[in-house]
């Protein structure tokens, strides 16, 4: 059955899907004309082709936020297993809009660390719908040093709208902790491979996004700010008009990091984007996890290290030099 949280854009979609419906299951309970139900399914196909191939960058936010959209708890069901969850940050408490616990991901045990915005009203109400406290960022920077001690790959899944904005974060030190990962991550002696499966919001999304490897799956966006966020600042307004504005000049969507290189690679989603075939993402994923894996463990500390240092150093455009007048 679809997802029935619809998107403006996807009107002509449930329409064919839910045509389709009443032919394959008549009135009267009997198949309705075969080569009608064919004719529409490739209907259906091509028109699902033709809008996600020319999404514009708001409508590919619109997708990642999706509340039928896989998150990380839904990925460690169908990908990982042996998953036992690692609670609390020592300090304060334990943050449940950022899960980490030890898995096993094929052959490889790893520790998983990533974004859960919740699916239900209550369960987004604990999770803060994904915007993690200073407590989840210093719980997490504690896990993944519990993973170099035994040179187990960290894999990072974010999602996030951007850290907890409130003030009692900022209170607990939530810019400091998240600069403190940022650097701790960036020598870390293990690897880390992060994907961007949804949201990648600011420096929620940052505090646990410095890898070997950094991907973001095909209809996420990445970006130092949210559309809203950025359409407030220039224009004083987010409105219907700026918002889409704000996302074409933020070049966040993946096409346009993986040009500026920022990211290493674009993972597919199914036809239809990731929230109509949870399984089919997972799948595609998993397979890519597994192949940074074996691309970075054979690696030595020093080689990693090295590695992770030139990633981040080349990215970004300068110029030196003084011009002659």
């Amino acid at each position: 059955m679809p997802p029935r949280n619809r998107l403006p854009f996807e009107s002509d979609i449930y329409e064919l899907e839910d045509l389709l419906e009443r032919l394959e299951v008549g009135a009267n309970g009997q198949l309705g004309s075969s080569e009608e139900i064919r004719r529409i399914r490739r209907e259906l196909v091509g028109l699902k082709r033709k809008i996600y191939s020319n999404l514009t960058p708001w409508q590919t936010v619109l997708v990642s936020r999706h509340g039928e959209r896989p998150q990380t708890m839904d990925y460690v069901q169908l990908i990982f297993e042996d998953f036992v969850e690692l609670h609390g940050d020592r300090a304060i408490g334990d943050d449940r809009a950022l899960r980490c616990g030890f898995a096993r991901l094929g052959d490889h045990r790893v520790m998983v660390i990533g974004h859960q915005k919740g699916h239900t009203l209550q369960e987004r109400t604990k999770c803060f719908y994904g915007c993690a406290h200073p407590e989840g960022y210093r719980k997490a920077l504690k896990n993944m040093r519990l993973a170099a001690k035994f040179r187990l790959p960290i894999i990072c899944l974010i999602d996030t709208p951007g850290a907890f904005p409130g003030i009692g974060a900022e209170e607990r030190g939530q810019a400091q902790l998240i600069a403190t990962n940022l650097l701790e991550m960036s020598r870390l002696e293990t690897p880390i491979v992060c994907v961007v499966i949804g949201e990648g919001g600011s420096g929620g999304a940052l505090g646990i996004g410095i890898g070997d490897r950094v991907s973001m799956l095909e209809h996420g966006y990445y970006s130092v700010i949210s559309p809203e966020g950025c359409a407030g600042i220039l224009w004083k307004v987010a409105t219907e008009t700026t918002k889409p504005l704000a996302a074409e000049a933020l070049r966040m969507t993946a096409k346009d990091l993986k040009r500026l290189g920022v990211i290493d690679d674009i993972i597919p989603e199914p036809l239809g984007a990731a929230h109509r075939d949870h399984r089919e993402m997972a799948n595609t994923l998993k397979a890519y996890l597994l192949r940074y894996i074996r691309e970075t463990r054979p690696l030595s500390v020093e080689e990693l290290l090295e590695s992770r240092y030139q990633k981040f150093r080349k990215m970004g455009f300068y110029l030196s030099g003084i011009e002659n007048a």
